[in-house]
């Protein structure tokens, strides 16, 4: 879908294009898997072709346009092209992620572009603001919803009060969800993006791998009406902070404050807020996913590309790594937390679970009862924490699941506060 998009710009935009760059582009090949497909946009027939190597040996090829995803074959087509002295404009969050710093090594290496605005927030820039605009700064901290998806399921969940499967059946009706959904939903695309704008923004080398990553799947309605009652919104957050000297990176549900501008992003839109020492905290907001915004990054970096070949400009190395930066364990991490329990409904049950919670240093900040069951006996009690830390929080949450009046523990989401 993206890569008919660029194509039918590259044709229908060629004049505009020309005035751009100084010089016509042209498309000169497309690399399909399936010739006979029915594309939106008809490419000519004398552009198609199944033989990688009739673009990437193609001496008239000055810039070749990734958007196949996954990590091969695109990481070998890609690897081949820089050793060709080809720049490259990719929109491929995967092999960025995983590869990002060896890829971009390699093109400082050959002497050519790499470009890779697409990867992370489509159509919304972050890639170059923090690699040109917000050069001078020491980044302090990144809050960002890059997932349309997510943002779609839980934007659902909150304003109509449904529960996790009817909002996901609703968003692949509409086309925002895939058949299998499990990267969206599971957090694993926006530890892709999340592991790309980390290694940027600390100079570190991030993996997905390092991103400590949960899904939406055990968020339920009444989650998001206790935190609107609290003052909290729900959002799938990728976060990563600088500490002393390391960087904590993750993925995971969260309760934002709803003073808090991203608490405001709905829908398919993505956001990343850039805390910064100089430039203080700066939010960039807007499309992140389909044909046309994805487009749009992708055309601006081919152009950019462009611009430096018809003036001979040198690329600069665009990411020098300190390799002694480490991502800090999950475990160390320190917030506050809301706990969601069902509980027998009899006197001295409160009583054994803050027992539990002080004995792992948790304070308790607030607790509600909630809905009752009379038949089964049973409470509903929503609890705050004040700051405590993941480790002991976990412990906690295994002994308490061993105790004998709590029935369930229907949810344990952390609280976001960056003020």
């Amino acid at each position: 879908v993206v890569g008919t998009g660029v194509a039918r710009v590259l044709t229908e935009k060629s004049d505009h294009l020309a005035d751009l760059v100084g010089r016509p582009v042209s498309l000169e090949g497309v690399l399909v898997r399936d010739p006979s497909k029915r594309r939106e946009y008809e490419i000519p027939s004398g552009l198609i072709t199944t033989d990688a190597d009739a673009v990437l040996n193609n001496p008239n090829v000055n810039v070749v346009v990734e958007v196949m995803g996954g990590r091969e074959p695109a990481l070998d087509y890609i690897t081949k092209s820089i050793s060709l002295g080809k720049h490259v404009a990719t929109a491929n969050k995967e092999m960025m992620a995983r590869h990002g710093p060896d890829i971009l090594a390699l093109a400082h290496k050959k002497s050519v572009h790499v470009l890779f605005e697409a990867s992370v927030a489509g159509g919304t820039p972050i890639i170059a603001p923090l690699l040109r605009d917000l050069l001078a700064n020491d980044v302090i901290a990144i809050h960002a919803i890059i997932n349309g998806t997510t943002n779609y399921i839980l934007t659902k969940m909150d304003q109509e009060s449904v529960d996790f499967e009817v909002a996901l059946r609703e968003a692949q009706e509409l086309g925002y969800a895939e058949a299998n959904p499990a990267n969206d939903v599971d957090g694993t695309d926006a530890a892709y993006k999340l592991a790309i704008l980390s290694s940027l923004a600390f100079r570190a080398r991030v993996r997905d791998t390092d991103v400590h990553r949960e899904g939406i799947t055990r968020l339920r309605a009444r989650d998001f009406l206790y935190a609107r009652e609290l003052g909290y919104t729900v959002k799938l957050m990728a976060i990563a902070r600088k500490l002393d000297a390391s960087i904590q990176v993750r993925v995971h549900p969260v309760f934002v404050p709803d003073r808090e501008l991203i608490s405001k992003v709905d829908g398919v839109l993505n956001a990343v807020e850039i805390e910064a020492d100089l430039a203080g905290r700066v939010l960039f907001h807007g499309r992140g996913a389909g044909a046309l915004p994805t487009t749009s990054a992708l055309i601006a970096d081919v152009v950019d590309i462009c611009r430096s070949i018809v003036g001979n400009v040198m690329p600069v190395r665009s990411l020098t790594l300190d390799e002694s930066v480490a991502v800090s364990p999950m475990t160390e991490l320190q917030t506050k937390y809301y706990l969601r329990l069902s509980v027998a409904d009899r006197p001295g049950v409160l009583a054994q679970i803050a027992r539990i919670l002080g004995d792992m240093g948790i304070s308790i900040d607030s607790v509600i009862q909630k809905t009752k069951d009379e038949v089964a006996q049973r409470a509903e009690l929503v609890m705050m924490t004040h700051i405590a830390k993941e480790a002991s929080m976990q412990q906690a949450l295994q002994l308490l699941r061993d105790l004998e009046v709590i029935a369930e523990i229907g949810n344990m989401v952390r609280v976001e506060e960056w003020d």
